[in-house]
């Protein structure tokens, strides 16, 4: 891509100061290879949780992290992925919320340790879709994760596969799973998915839970419906009754309430300790959080609302420049062979930025040209059609603190089509010609000039 920037005629400056900052590059990037990625953490919101990221839920921009590459046990955060699985089935038809299912042996035995979190299910019952998975979502049923697990892929073992096959797609960075659940499984009495530790437990980063949670509100927004569902019952109106009240206090109506909270999933083991990924929407704006191994049920709370508080507090969505944008001094485009030599280009759409309030200051629009458009002369080469496509805008950040995106694609969405402002016609032969004998006498008596100038040095 051609990169215009707004700093014209300061080639020589750009270029040296360019040598002298990747010198320093080079000797930071070696000095900080010496330590692990995730050693480096401002927690200046002082959490109990070991780690915490927050991003913005359209374009995935991360506002805060704590060591947020660490890999930990998410516990019932699990669930995500297989909820994503389950709603993926749902939309490819493969199943229907309406479609039943028996339980299995193993099924069952789990569903009966209500020390585990469980809805108890009955051997000679059939059970909807729709159900098991509202409290799989709702009260993190485990006994009935499995069954939808069972359900989709046989068994839980090839279900595990198609888990970790997903994250593969979805290009989480660092994870393992094990099971469907997020127990360890030294609680699935002997019967744990093949090819894994009786011992072992789920493993995830902070960064993968965020992108697993981001994947999931982007591609089924509906798993909203059933995560901010704050109390249910299961088999209402039947002698199977059980109240099932949501994990995540921070719902409406809950102890740990907080404005705009409609998800996501929390998590608790012995390893894992109390894990929270939430995700909140106010004044057009959806953050995800997650938050990883606090000390406490109350604590991943509190931590999750110091971090909400941060991002809604800190940063905006803002429209930085309008549709029809031209930059300055770098807008007017030379052309070849065609009737006019130049040609406009702007913006097609308003660029919105997700940004740190008053930082506007810190951006600057810059043009990413296709090179592949142009000659070698940076030219364009006529016939060109108004409204051609030629390039993004964006806004180029000079500030201190940017801890990029939690996927490629979200970097593309805080950008806007360049295209030209008219038609530039082909140009005849004979003018063509004349324009070529014009330039070649031009040239001539440039030289002839600069030759008579260096005389008289």
């Amino acid at each position: 891509m051609i990169q215009l920037r707004l700093e014209k005629g300061r080639g020589e400056t750009i270029v040296k100061t360019a040598k002298r900052l990747l010198t320093s590059l080079v000797i930071i990037t070696l000095f900080l290879s010496l330590f692990p990625k995730t050693n480096f953490a401002d927690d200046f919101l002082n959490l109990e949780g070991e780690s915490a990221i927050l991003i913005e839920a359209e374009t995935g921009k991360i506002l805060f992290q704590k060591y947020p590459d660490l890999m930990l046990p998410p516990a019932s955060m699990t669930k995500m992925m297989t909820e994503y699985l389950v709603l993926e089935a749902v939309a490819q038809g493969k199943i229907s919320w309406e479609q039943t299912t028996s339980i299995s042996e193993f099924v069952y035995t789990i569903s009966q340790f209500r020390e585990l979190s469980n809805v108890p299910l009955r051997k000679d019952e059939q059970y909807t879709v729709k159900e098991l998975y509202e409290a799989m979502a709702i009260y993190s049923a485990n006994a009935a994760t499995i069954a939808l697990t069972e359900l989709i892929a046989g068994s839980e073992t090839n279900f595990v596969k198609m888990m970790n096959d997903k994250a593969a797609e979805m290009n989480l960075p660092d994870y393992k799973f094990v099971n469907s659940t997020g127990l360890n499984n030294s609680d699935l009495l002997g019967q744990h998915p093949q090819g894994t530790d009786a011992n072992e437990e789920n493993m995830l980063s902070a960064r993968s839970l965020a992108l697993l949670a981001y994947n999931l509100i982007k591609d089924y927004p509906e798993v909203l419906d059933t995560a901010s569902i704050p109390f249910k019952i299961f088999r209402e109106g039947t002698s199977d009754a059980i109240h099932m009240p949501n994990w995540n206090y921070m719902l409406p109506g809950l102890s740990q309430e907080y404005a705009g909270i409609d998800g996501l999933k929390t998590g608790m083991t012995d390893l894992a300790k109390n894990c929270f990924t939430g995700t909140a929407v106010r004044d057009g704006m959806r953050l995800i959080s997650v938050v990883m191994k606090s000390p406490t049920r109350t604590s991943r709370f509190t931590d999750t609302k110091k971090i909400m508080d941060y991002g809604f507090s800190n940063f905006t969505i803002k429209e930085l420049y309008g549709a029809d944008y031209q930059i300055e001094n770098a807008s007017l485009l030379d052309v070849v062979k065609g009737k006019e030599k130049t040609v406009e280009i702007k913006s097609t759409d308003a660029l919105k930025i997700v940004m740190k309030i008053g930082e506007e200051e810190f951006y600057k629009p810059v043009y990413y040209l296709n090179e592949e458009l142009f000659t070698e002369d940076n030219e364009l080469t006529a016939p060109i059609n108004k409204g051609d496509k030629i390039g993004y805008m964006t806004a180029e950040y000079s500030g201190k603190e940017s801890f990029g995106f939690i996927t490629e694609a979200g970097e593309k969405l805080e950008r806007v089509d360049v295209v030209t402002t008219a038609d530039v016609e082909k140009a005849g032969w004979f003018t063509l010609m004349l324009r070529g004998i014009g330039e070649f006498f031009s040239n001539i008596w440039a030289n002839i000039a600069q030759s008579i100038s260096n005389l008289f040095a």
